[in-house]
């Protein structure tokens, strides 16, 4: 009888790997880690193709339903919310954040020929970017908290699932995060309210949506 070595059924957590920023850059523009979400910081690589779990993934559509009802609540009509899209500062860093969020008009356009990528030296910083943390919550609160810090990010949330709990930070001028209870980036947006819809996501990203909706009515 011929024996059969079965590959794990959950693959490890990728780690951060020694790499160049050349090295980044060709994982970026290689065909087969398309789906891949890509991190390079301070001569470090992440290449994470893991793909969402049920929670992550909820959240994640959760997000965008929650900007736009906060936005209509508050009359602004100009933003755009990128999911994964990979934002870099040539030679500081880049990633691929689950959430990547302008807001205001002058947001990223890409132009035929021009790598799929935000290139930061060419186009504002996000207002906002986001990690939803399922199984990825030691590297969004050390690594990538401090590549985003070095991107000079104004503003960055870790969404932690299982801990069904919001941290959010604001960048300072001494180029650290301190962590905030309400949003600047979002104009007085608390921080424990999208914890307390994180709480409802076993009912469902509609249901929870609903609710945030009816909490922000009088705000």
């Amino acid at each position: 009888m011929t024996s059969v070595t079965l590959s794990p059924i959950n693959p490890p957590i990728p780690q951060w790997q020694a790499a160049r920023w050349e090295d980044f850059i060709a994982a970026c523009d290689n065909p087969s880690l398309e789906q891949a979400r890509i991190f390079f910081y301070q001569g470090y690589l992440l290449i994470d193709m893991g793909n969402e779990g049920i929670n992550h993934s909820r959240f994640n559509n959760l997000l965008t339903m929650i900007f736009v009802l906060w936005f209509s609540n508050k009359g602004i009509k100009a933003f755009d919310d990128l999911g994964g899209c990979v934002i870099e500062k040539p030679k500081v860093g880049g990633g691929a954040p689950d959430r990547v969020l302008y807001i205001g008009e002058d947001f990223p356009q890409w132009q035929a020929g021009e790598p799929r990528r935000i290139n930061l030296d060419n186009w504002r910083v996000p207002d906002l970017v986001c990690e939803i943390a399922d199984t990825t919550l030691a590297s969004d609160l050390d690594e990538k908290k401090r590549l985003y810090a070095a991107l000079k990010i104004p503003e960055y949330w870790v969404i932690d699932i299982k801990g069904e709990r919001v941290l959010a930070f604001r960048l300072q001028e001494d180029g650290k995060y301190w962590e905030c209870q309400v949003s600047v980036a979002l104009d007085g947006f608390p921080i424990s309210l999208l914890s307390e819809t994180l709480k409802l996501l076993s009912n469902g990203n509609g249901m929870a949506a609903m609710w945030f909706s009816q909490q922000i009515a009088g705000l």
